[in-house]
């Protein structure tokens, strides 16, 4: 599907403004515009209003104008890859396609930390600057298990590790009697540098309840996340949506991290992750449309006012649509990823051997008439 998107990339922010007031729906939204305009907080009921603009142009307007403000012109991205240690898991989210439960283990994977050292030491004589380690949940697998793993990651390589959600903090803290500061801080000694935003889904616990139910709650994800940000360390923030939530869902979700963040200031950037319905127990909920899709991502920029960064994941949400995102809000587009696994394709996305060249990156951010800027995980520019 194609969007006609409003040619304003290198406009100045009065004519931005003055692109916005004329447009026929600011006397309709007049109270939401002028707090978007003038930077003052839009509330849950606003957030509301907004997804129900039909009109994509506008929502494009406003939310290129916020982003503006935050980031101008520059687009964000990274060299990394994404190591899953294991797609076996002693839970079974009715959304995954990707885990295998214990008595499943034919049909997936389980790494040793010399597998895994083994995969890294393939990147030797490559620049990338972050491994991402995430996968499914397995008692072998324990803290222990990555305790060793990231010291002998740090012993053979000064890479960034990102790694780990609060469903499996929670889990390894359990098995191992420890309360989730005593893991957190273990895990820093051993090399752990930030986390992932994963294993958020929907905070609803009604919603939570029906598609991953069993993994750690709302309050205990939000917990770690705080936890985490008082040790002075930096996380991500997700949100699963298009699938059996609605908007007021999706906004307490947001709610709930604009809150976080107003208290701890830890996340770097918020994720939306599109439902996909391959392959899984909900194969029979659509999936939405790339209009939905830019909506989200409009309003989210919006919304999450204390967010700096709103990541388009290409590789679930595809190149191009992640590329469209660029123009409703959205100011990073994460890395090269060189996907090691079938994570993504397992569930149905467009990209099917996820792998990105930084020169494929960067075309896709200059046709947007945007800037492209390689980070290291802290969104430090990266300079070569």
């Amino acid at each position: 599907m194609s969007l006609i998107i409003p040619n304003n990339v290198h406009q100045s922010i009065s004519e931005r403004q003055e692109l916005i007031i004329n447009h026929p729906l600011y006397s309709q939204y007049q109270s939401i515009v002028d707090k978007i305009l003038n930077q003052q907080r839009i509330s849950d009921a606003d957030a509301l209003a907004l997804y129900h603009i039909h009109d994509l142009s506008y929502l494009s307007l406003l939310a290129d104008y916020a982003n503006y403000l935050k980031n101008q012109n520059k687009v964000y991205y990274n060299r990394n890859i994404h190591i899953e240690p294991t797609n076996i898991c002693v839970y079974s989210c009715a959304f995954c396609s990707y885990s295998r439960l214990i008595k499943q283990k034919e049909e997936g994977w389980q790494y040793t930390i010399e597998d895994i050292l083994n995969i890294l030491k393939k990147y030797d004589h490559q620049p990338i600057t972050e491994v991402h380690i995430t996968g499914g949940v397995i008692p072998q697998q324990d803290l222990n298990f990555y305790i060793e793993l990231f010291k002998q990651i740090k012993k053979h390589r000064d890479i960034h590790i990102k790694a780990l959600t609060p469903v499996e903090i929670h889990y390894i803290s359990k098995k191992a009697k420890l309360s989730y500061a005593e893991t957190l801080e273990k895990l820093m000694e051993a090399g752990l540098d930030s986390m992932p935003g994963g294993g958020a889904e929907i905070f609803n616990k009604e919603i939570r309840d029906k598609i991953a139910g069993g993994k750690c709650t709302t309050e205990q994800w939000l917990e770690i996340h705080r936890i985490w940000h008082h040790k002075g360390k930096r996380s991500n923030a997700t949100m699963l949506y298009g699938h059996i939530e609605t908007y007021e869902h999706r906004v307490e979700h947001m709610r709930l991290l604009r809150e976080l963040q107003d208290e701890t200031a830890g996340f770097q950037a918020f994720i939306p992750l599109k439902f996909r319905n391959k392959n899984n127990q909900m194969s029979n909920v659509p999936e939405v449309s790339i209009v939905e899709d830019m909506k989200n991502y409009a309003v989210a920029r919006l919304y999450l006012d204390n967010f700096q960064h709103l990541k388009a994941y290409w590789a679930m949400l595809g190149r191009h649509n992640a590329q469209m995102a660029l123009h409703f809000g959205a100011n990073d587009l994460d890395g090269t990823i060189d996907d090691t696994t079938k994570i993504y394709s397992m569930a149905g996305s467009e990209e099917q051997h996820p792998s990105m060249t930084t020169e494929e990156i960067e075309q896709l951010i200059l046709q947007s008439k945007k800037i492209p800027i390689e980070r290291d995980t802290l969104y430090n520019p990266i300079k070569r």
